[in-house]
């Protein structure tokens, strides 16, 4: 049988388990929400780079179009 000093003690274990498992879970998904953080500014780059490149291929060929070449 338990008695009032083992149940004490027993509460304690069982509050430390669990603010442990509370804290790990916390650490959890704080460590996915950065993950998304990275995930969503990575995707941002990769548009606002593709974004450049075609508007800068435009303008390489509006000039190759405009200006006229010498070797004619």
């Amino acid at each position: 049988m338990i008695d009032a000093s083992q149940s004490r003690y027993m509460a304690k274990q069982n509050f430390f388990i669990r603010s442990l498992l509370a804290l790990a879970l916390g650490g959890l998904l704080l460590g996915l929400q950065a993950c998304a953080v990275v995930a969503v500014a990575d995707a941002a780059v990769t548009v606002v780079a593709t974004g450049v490149s075609i508007t800068a291929k435009a303008v390489g060929a509006v000039a190759d179009a405009v200006i006229p070449d010498g070797d004619k």
